[in-house]
């Protein structure tokens, strides 16, 4: 190896020496971490969430809306309009958005196999109409326009960066490394990254669940600023349990190289990650090193007061299944606007001036990684915040192909408020890639994009077993599962049945009457209910009763877990309200605690209050408490629980009016509709939407707090019609509340 000023030109600092690896390790790090849980218990900090109430008066969201939305999860209000049709608070909070896209499904798949969709409908809160897809649905809702499908997306840096704006450009008061550090040279304990932060950036943790079986490097010594430094980098492979270690590189901080080990996983290899790793089949087939030999030589190879730097170090830290106290992460020390972080071949471009991981050679060089980070943290200590704010860093990133042809870089926020901006461009304006898993045959879409990381599958199985281990490693994931439609003919006879079966729902026969009853008060009491839609008289029954047909069977489970969807979860549905009612509602407030919004739909034609309403509150008990007040002798209103999301409603609206047939004949359906529901018994539709729905629960389950997911049933269409699609929509912190809630 070359010594370090003969690789950098720079002399280190005088009177900093720090001492290198000894051979062997001495006690273990109990100190720090007793002090550590003197500060366990924080105030708890703000969470993202979505607004209880997503539109005012339209039901259905465009796809250009739903990229409104995307867009402003990725960047927040400082560079991106607010989307126009829903809330989202605290974006800065959001720590991943992923998209599930179950391509080939639509509305009429979610209602008609309503009960097998049982953990979407429980658990989120937020649902909406989509229009009819286009033959580009993942590029309408990312907002990818044509000709960058093509590749002309913004270029990855080549070449050398371009120096720095003038100082007088720059406000370094506002640079999160100032705000951070401060101007002045800062000592290396003061870069270290504490307990709560390497709690909040995923770091394992003793004593944490899912590091039971970490071990420890057992350092234990005290840190000062002339303690060492190593640079650790670690490659992996994806095997059938994950991610597992094939290489792990550790250098001293003169740059010597004193540990460069591959690793044999102890799973089966699913893929090798090449072009990331450089290992392969051949270079691994004769290793015989495992993890626990790795292990046991690192904690040999470090000081008590070692000090572990990475970028990224989380990750190298998990796949070696190890906990380390003392920590420097170049990720995090160079830090970013809104939690964002620069790639540490950017860093060592803009910083050191050097280019690291070539797109000649085969995968990363996992001694070289580690040797950048060792000098961008000793450029750091050297040269201090100032100097680094002073290189203007976002402004580097944000557009590098411009400043390279000697042009006036524009501002950020400039480009990325372009109307015609796509999610794609916002993440490279972040530096940062968007994960597209698809089945090989769907991912056309987005697979030529330059600054989109496409892993394309053999099938749905293969896109999930991906999904697990991929999306925790990017901010932005899109994951497509892709499912036979229905056949044209089954479509239109399912939607008929679809329909008939809720008009049989909303149907009720009552009696006995006279032939002399008057209808016209009849129908006034039967109003008091709710809104009607026909009216007829008949004289055979005897009894108050839904019809009981083949299409009703099911009527009272259906009707039950309606009430349940997280949707409907503290929502009630009152009927005979006056326009007055709003008035007096807000008059008497302190009587309705938790009361969140209040709806209060129109007539489409004429645009006149209707006699009902919606009351949405934050919880069951605060909306039962209600319920039982307004239907109490004071207000006289009738009322219950909802049963119906209100984007059902517009759904619903365009339902036939209800049969004429007399009461008590058995519906049959058409003989092709019959033998499409024999082969529904044994074929995958119905079976499909129970396994993935469950499936996709468990993947949703595994995803880190703060997560913005959006399940999207884009809808069909054909030359034989078109079907509207579905989405639902959640925040994982925001939902797993609402779904204890639910349980209890």
């Amino acid at each position: 190896m070359e010594p370090e000023k003969e690789r950098t030109g720079r002399q280190p600092k005088k009177g900093r020496k720090r001492r290198r690896a000894p051979n062997k390790v001495v006690g273990a790090a109990e100190a720090m971490r007793a002090d550590w849980d003197l500060k366990e218990r924080q105030p708890e900090a703000k969470k993202a969430r979505l607004s209880t109430i997503l539109f005012a008066e339209n039901y259905e969201v465009t796809h250009g809306q739903l990229c409104e939305l995307l867009k402003y999860a990725v960047l927040g209000k400082s560079s991106i309009p607010k989307p126009s049709w829903c809330q989202l608070f605290h974006q800065n909070h959001l720590n991943n958005v992923v998209v599930f896209v179950l391509q080939g499904m639509s509305q009429l798949h979610f209602y008609r196999f309503y009960l097998e969709f049982g953990f979407l409908r429980k658990a989120f809160r937020h649902k909406f109409l989509l229009p009819p897809p286009s033959s580009t649905f993942l590029a309408d809702i990312i907002g990818l326009q044509k000709k960058q499908t093509t590749g002309n997306l913004p270029k990855t840096m080549e070449g050398s960066l371009p120096s720095a704006s003038s100082k007088a450009n720059i406000n370094l008061q506002n640079d999160p490394i100032i705000q951070k550090y401060g101007c002045k040279k800062v000592g290396l304990t003061r870069c270290i990254l504490t307990k709560e932060e390497m709690k909040t950036f995923h770091f394992p943790l003793q004593g944490f669940p899912d590091c039971e079986n970490f071990v420890p490097t057992k350092c234990n010594g005290s840190i000062t600023d002339n303690s060492p430094l190593f640079g650790l980098d670690c490659e992996m492979c994806l095997t059938s349990k994950g991610r597992e270690l094939t290489r792990i590189s550790l250098v001293a901080e003169g740059g010597c190289c004193v540990m460069d080990e591959l690793v044999k996983p102890d799973n089966k290899i699913l893929d090798y990650l090449t072009s990331f790793s450089g290992i392969t089949k051949k270079i691994l087939n004769p290793v015989t090193t495992k993890l626990k030999d790795v292990q046991r030589q690192l904690k040999a190879l470090l000081p008590p007061d070692a000090v572990l730097v990475g970028h990224s170090l989380d990750l190298d830290l998990r796949a070696l299944k190890m906990i380390h106290p003392y920590v420097i992460d170049t990720s995090l020390l160079y830090v970013r606007e809104q939690g964002r972080r620069f790639k540490l071949k950017f860093l060592a471009k803009a910083i050191l001036g050097k280019d690291i991981q070539c797109p000649g050679r085969l995968g990363h060089d996992a001694t070289e990684d580690a040797r950048t980070t060792l000098e961008l943290a000793r450029y750091f200590l050297k040269y201090g915040p100032k100097k680094i704010a002073e290189l203007n860093l976002e402004g580097l990133a944000s557009h590098p192909e411009v400043q390279a042809a000697g042009q006036e870089p524009k501002n950020a926020a400039e480009i990325v408020q372009h109307p015609n901006t796509s999610v794609l461009e916002c993440l490279d304006s972040m530096g940062q890639k968007l994960l597209f898993l698809a089945r090989e045959t769907d991912a056309g879409e987005l697979s030529s994009s330059r600054n989109c990381q496409t892993i394309k599958c053999l099938s749905n199985k293969e896109v999930l077993e991906h999904a697990r281990v991929e999306i925790p490693l990017f901010p932005f994931s899109i994951v497509q599962f892709s499912f036979e439609p229905f056949s044209p003919i089954f479509t239109e006879e399912m939607n008929k049945r679809m329909r008939m079966k809720w008009t049989e729902m909303s149907t009720v026969y009552a009696g006995p009457f006279s032939k002399n009853c008057n209808l016209r008060a009849l129908k006034r009491l039967f109003k008091n209910f709710g809104p009607i839609r026909s009216m007829s008289l008949v004289l055979e029954t005897h009894q108050v009763q839904r019809p009981v047909t083949e299409l009703t069977l099911d009527c009272d489970i259906l009707v039950n877990e309606l009430e349940r969807d997280s949707e409907n979860r503290g929502t009630i549905y009152l009927s005979g309200v006056s326009e007055t009612f709003k008035e007096h509602l807000l008059q008497q407030s302190n009587l309705f605690l938790g009361l969140e919004a209040v709806i209060l739909p129109k007539d489409l034609k004429s645009g006149k209050q209707k006699k009902y309403c919606f009351l949405k509150f934050k919880s069951f008990g605060s909306a039962q408490r209600a319920l039982n007040i307004l239907t109490g002798k004071d207000w006289k209103l009738k009322g219950r629980h909802a049963l119906t999301p209100r984007h059902l409603h517009a759904w619903l609206r365009g339902l036939p009016p209800e049969s004429k047939r007399p009461p008590g004949i058995r519906v049959i359906p058409p003989p092709s509709e019959q033998q499409a529901l024999q082969t529904l018994k044994v074929d995958h539709p119905k079976i499909a939407a129970w396994r993935w729905g469950r499936k996709i629960g468990k993947l949703y389950h595994s995803l880190c707090p703060g997560t913005l997911c959006l399940i999207l049933l884009p809808g069909t269409k054909s030359t034989h019609g078109s079907l509207s699609g579905l989405g639902l929509m959640g925040i994982k912190d925001e939902e797993e509340s609402t779904t204890r809630s639910l349980r209890s």
